[in-house]
């Protein structure tokens, strides 16, 4: 059975993240319940640095988080005028040039964006409030299982702000524009049945069965051999992009590949 990496020694333990590793499975752990795992550029850096560390092996990564709350969202001293000691507040950004400016929103985006590689099948754990950034961060993983306590939401509007870290594509293709545009402007929260029936999760459990269900998840998810796994998540993220025929070209392109390698006849 497929570990979480709850016991194994961290790869790299920093600013609020942890990485562990056990052949296929890597696990990243937001490790700042004391703080509701707030986010702010320092995580973001360091959650950069993890997709960076992966090694080969890892065909599954599984995003989880320490206490009560997945992450309740951005770190609010970054709304301040001083802002978080050594990194740029919001105010200090707006005033900056307009490239600086999207370049630094470039970088913050960088840590959400890895994790749809297509060598990789990501899975969010989540429980607890999932707020705005740590909303985005679950959408950024390809699957999601939730508790049953689990509460969505997309505050960046009610701030003034949007979302903007990688999380209004994965929505959008999730949930469709409509709801997608009610649950953002509104701010309210999803709830574990709703998640479910719309499609933000795959699945929703009672908190004590979160790592279990996931963990079963990924055994399930490491039985399939890996390059065939590649190829269909090249291919379903693809679709909504291709027209009909596309799709079907980039079908038998695939087949023709999977084909060849089975018959030891790859290049």
């Amino acid at each position: 059975m497929a570990s979480l990496g709850l016991d194994l020694e961290p790869v790299l333990d920093k600013d609020g993240v942890r990485l562990t590793v056990d052949d296929a499975v890597a696990t990243v752990t937001l490790a700042n319940p004391a703080k509701r795992n707030a986010q702010g550029p320092a995580l973001w850096r360091t959650l950069i640095e993890v997709g960076r560390l992966l090694p080969g092996s890892v065909r599954v990564v599984v995003l989880r988080a320490e206490g009560k709350s997945f992450s309740a969202g951005l770190d609010r001293q970054m709304l301040t005028p001083e802002g978080i000691p050594g990194e740029p507040s919001f105010i200090g950004l707006a005033r900056s040039e307009d490239a600086e400016l999207d370049a630094t929103i470039a970088a913050y985006q960088e840590a959400f964006t890895w994790w749809r590689r297509n060598d990789l099948v990501s899975v969010a754990a989540v429980q607890g409030h999932a707020i705005g950034a740590g909303f985005q961060l679950a959408l950024a993983c390809d699957l999601r299982v939730v508790a049953d306590d689990v509460q969505f939401a997309m505050r960046e509007t009610s701030l003034g702000l949007v979302p903007d870290l990688t999380g209004t594509h994965p929505l959008v293709g999730l949930v469709g524009y409509a709801r997608a545009l009610e649950i953002c402007a509104t701010g309210r929260f999803v709830h574990a049945e709703e998640a479910v029936s719309t499609g933000l999760a795959n699945a929703a459990v009672p908190g004590e069965q979160l790592d279990d269900t996931v963990r079963d998840l990924v055994d399930a998810l490491l039985a399939a051999p890996r390059d065939a796994v590649v190829e269909t998540k090249a291919l379903l993220r693809g679709a909504r992009d291709r027209t009909f025929d596309e799709q079907r070209a980039a079908e038998r392109a695939a087949q023709a590949r999977r084909l060849r390698d089975l018959a030891g006849l790859a290049d």
